[in-house]
């Protein structure tokens, strides 16, 4: 870190917002490469000062021209994901292999080497979708993730992963309930490296949606004793509706563990690299009340889910 970062720092310890702004703000424009970072990482996180993705991006941007590493990484995903801005595939590859010489970006770059990606990161074939269930709409389609592109995810998400929460309807907030046994985490902005975004547009194929549509990657763990009880998968009130689930198994080294469509009777275990997609709304929008649960888990078993909303 820089000397002005550091006093930027004390400043908001000790309570001196507008102080640890304006000071921040003098530090980035002469350039200073920490402060263009930390100032980028304020206006993503919407903490300190008001969230403004674009500034985030150009800040970025400009700490990546002046060679910090991490605001390399960071500007790359926001440009391959379209954070503050376009999506811009072929560039955000091309920014991400200024710093190859680090050893997850290297893996990364190796694995989308290897990942069915045409040059602007759409993928170049898709597996087939077999249906399940036509009323209501169910499918399954093996062969979605690899195993490599499992393993990639289960071993990123790992660090991160937290006990499982539920938005209370009273309060909005999120908070741990029984009936959710399980960990998580999400592939947020600045985690939705060039291979989950390379997956995130494949899910979006899939299903016939776009990226822009969809929440983060989830990564959901259930260890042994895990489920989810009986719920619903669509957004009861206000907007932005779930109108899609998409889930792929990330490993079938597990007992139990079977997602239940309860009715219509219809059980459903995934194996490594399986999807299943099925629809929570009709194409009008109204909730088709599909639902579901993960039954106990005896071994453990991980999944990554992604919903993609109107």
């Amino acid at each position: 870190m820089s000397g002005a970062t550091d006093e930027v720092q004390q400043l908001v310890s000790a309570g001196r917002f507008a102080e640890a702004v304006d000071r921040l703000n003098t530090a980035a424009e002469s350039c200073d490469r920490d402060a263009l970072f930390m100032l980028g990482g304020w206006r993503i996180s919407g903490q300190v000062i008001d969230r403004d993705t674009a500034a985030a991006r150009q800040l970025m941007g400009r700490a990546a021209e002046a060679g910090h590493p991490t605001a390399t990484q960071f500007y790359s995903y926001f440009l391959a994901n379209g954070t503050g801005g376009p999506a811009e595939w072929a560039r955000s590859r091309e920014v991400l292999e200024r710093i190859s010489d680090q050893p997850a970006i290297a893996e990364q770059l190796t694995l989308l080497d290897r990942m069915a990606v045409g040059e602007d990161g759409e993928p170049s074939r898709l597996p087939e979708l077999i249906e399940l269930s036509r009323e209501p709409a169910i499918f399954k389609s093996a062969n979605f993730l690899t195993d490599e592109e499992c393993d990639y995810l289960v071993r990123s998400s790992g660090p991160r992963l937290q006990p499982s929460l539920v938005i209370d309807r009273a309060t909005g907030r999120a908070m741990p309930h029984p009936d959710r046994k399980s960990d998580s985490t999400f592939f947020g902005v600045g985690h939705e490296d060039l291979v989950v975004n390379a997956i995130n547009r494949r899910n979006a194929a899939i299903s016939g949606t776009t990226p822009k549509q969809a929440e983060p990657l989830q990564i959901l763990r259930y260890g042994p004793g895990g489920e989810f009880r009986t719920h619903f998968d669509f957004v009861k009130e206000g907007g932005n509706q779930r109108i899609m689930t998409a889930i792929t198994y990330l490993t079938d080294d597990y007992q139990g563990g079977e997602t239940r469509f309860l009715r219509i009777g219809l059980d459903f275990r995934g194996r490594r690299g399986e999807l299943l997609l099925f629809r929570n709304v009709t194409e009008d929008g109204r909730q088709i009340g599909l639902r579901r649960e993960v039954e106990v888990v005896v071994d453990g078993a991980d999944a990554v889910g992604a919903h993609p909303d109107l």
